[in-house]
């Protein structure tokens, strides 16, 4: 028997409703409680993994330290508890079926028919349980995506049915997060949908222990009462989950329902000590009434859709707090920039990021983005294609290879500043086979790198196939763009920057997948620092 307990958040009536900050704020309270937490993530989808997917289909693509593409909810996890997760935290349909299919053509299952149950349900618990066998977590918290009643989530919910049967009632807590919809016309919230939801549930097995219910408006005991007795548990099961300003303000209402203590009755934990939860109420604070405020410029190719930059919008909040500042992001579109407007578009801005990305769409605003940032001294931060469109702009303008390109838009460009890693120049699968990780950094003396970070060696994050053609590295340098940071084992360029520029520097990693609520990043941190600096020296 595994020594952790095990939690396991679904969701019901609509999809969005927030299992993943339901799961992360409850894992907050447990840890700030004292006990040893993490949290995973199974999507129903048929992916392997999210890396394949248009942002528009599912948001960002989250990278962990070990090369796994998972969903964007890990972000959360990882914001939220200060600890990073790995490959065992996301698991996809994909996968399941991908592994169950190859052990069937390994003999493995000798010469059974394979079926979902056993052999898919099976799976499904297998990578439930692998987190606990490490010994290192008290309790595991489980997100199953999607919404009860999908076709897609049948094997998880059977799943943790048999989990519940195999591991005993007081190993395992399943909280239901569902909807309470309000009708204007009638003046009054609805619990029908709720009944419904959960009845479904019923039909497969499983009895939730708690419901956490979305609101737009608070739930008088009444409809406490009638939701516990329809829904057959307990009143103070019966959580609130009221619209909040911001997600970091979850925690805090999740510990004024108590949800973290019904939790652990439910798991026969005890309380521990009360939570240790003033560093994030200064932190909220300091989110909710900052002394200074500046907009900054997110020039992007996804921009209809925030969830596609989740975590570089995050990572503005968190250095924002530590800059005691608002930031406000306006989006730009890259697509929609021109000589003709970008003055237009960003004369106003205090400083601009420019997105990651792939493909051709969107490439020369982006490009015309940075011409205007670096000639007009304004603050410029890119990241990863960032980084990429600020070398390409440098070769164009600067150096005065006016057919300056990447090869990942123009094969035949004459000068390819930006080129196919050598690795990847035999690779045709798409999925999974970028460089992903965690990669080391050597950063250079007097850099605007170096001392954001307050030392010479980091490690961040990457998630990219093409990089910095190091044939043109003399001449950008003596034209004034240096090269600020290499792996040590590659000598690829991790970091460009123009030391006469007031901030001007392009990563080819992604700094934003390591930026938590108590480690804000250091590069978002001095370029919000140097962006409020710009604002105040504006006439």
């Amino acid at each position: 028997m595994p020594k952790s307990k095990f939690v396991f958040v679904t969701g019901g009536v609509t999809s969005s409703l927030g299992k993943g900050i339901i799961s992360a704020s409850l894992a907050k309270l447990l840890q700030s409680r004292g006990y040893t937490v993490t949290i995973q993530k199974f999507d129903p989808y048929i992916n392997v993994d999210p890396g394949t997917m248009n942002p528009y289909e599912h948001g960002e693509c989250y990278v962990t330290n070990d090369g796994a593409e998972t969903d964007l909810d890990l972000g959360h996890y990882e914001r939220f508890l200060n600890s990073a997760t790995s490959q065992a935290n996301n698991v996809t349909t994909g996968r399941i079926y991908k592994t169950v299919i190859e052990n069937e053509r390994r003999g493995e299952y000798l010469g059974k028919t394979v079926q979902v149950i056993p052999h898919i349900t099976n799976e499904i618990k297998r990578r439930m349980m692998m987190l606990s066998e490490t010994g290192q977590y008290d309790v595991i918290i489980t997100e199953l995506g999607g919404t009860v009643g999908d076709i897609e989530s049948l094997p998880y919910i059977e799943a943790v049915r048999q989990l519940r049967w195999e591991l005993g009632q007081d190993a395992i807590c399943i909280i239901h997060l569902t909807l309470i919809p309000y009708l204007k016309a009638a003046k009054e919230l609805k619990t029908k949908p709720t009944q419904h939801s959960v009845k479904d549930l019923q039909e497969l097995g499983v009895q939730p222990d708690i419901l956490v219910c979305r609101t737009e408006h608070k739930l008088n005991a009444d409809i406490r009462k009638k939701i516990a007795l329809f829904c057959n548990v307990n009143q103070n099961a019966v959580i609130e989950s009221i619209d909040a300003d911001t997600i970091y303000d979850v925690p805090l209402l999740m510990l004024k329902e108590k949800l973290d203590k019904v939790t652990l009755a439910r798991l026969k934990l005890p309380l521990r000590n009360e939570p240790e939860l003033e560093a994030w109420k200064d932190f909220i604070l300091r989110v909710k009434h900052p002394n200074n405020e500046i907009t900054i410029g997110l020039v992007g190719k996804y921009v209809e859709l925030q969830d596609a930059y989740k975590s570089i919008i995050e990572s503005f909040v968190h250095a924002g707090a530590e800059n005691d500042c608002k930031v406000n992001i306006k989006t730009i579109q890259s697509e929609l920039l021109t000589p003709e407007n970008v003055k237009e578009k960003l004369g106003e801005m205090d400083g601009v990021l420019v997105a990651p990305g792939f493909g051709n769409r969107g490439i020369e605003g982006k490009i015309e983005a940075i011409h205007y940032l670096r000639t007009h001294n304004v603050p410029f931060f890119g990241i990863c294609l960032g980084m990429q469109m600020a070398v390409i702009e440098f070769a164009r303008n600067v150096l005065n290879l006016k057919n300056a390109n990447s090869t990942e838009m123009n094969t035949s460009t004459t000068d390819p500043v930006i080129d196919l890693m050598e690795g990847q120049k035999e690779v045709s699968q798409k999925g999974g086979t970028m460089r992903l990780g965690a990669y080391q950094c050597e950063l250079k003396k007097g850099s605007k790198s170096i001392i954001a970070y307050g030392k010479n060696k980091i490690n961040e994050r990457h998630r990219h196939r093409y990089e910095y053609n190091n044939a043109y590295e003399t001449a950008f340098e003596k034209a004034g763009m240096v090269a600020t940071g290499k792996n040590p084992e590659t000598n690829l360029v991790e970091i460009v920057e123009i030391p006469k520029h007031r901030w001007f520097v392009g990563v080819q990693y992604h700094p934003e997948l390591k930026s938590t609520v108590e480690n804000p990043h250091p590069l978002f941190v001095k370029f919000v620092k140097a962006c409020m600096d710009y604002s105040a020296d504006k006439p």
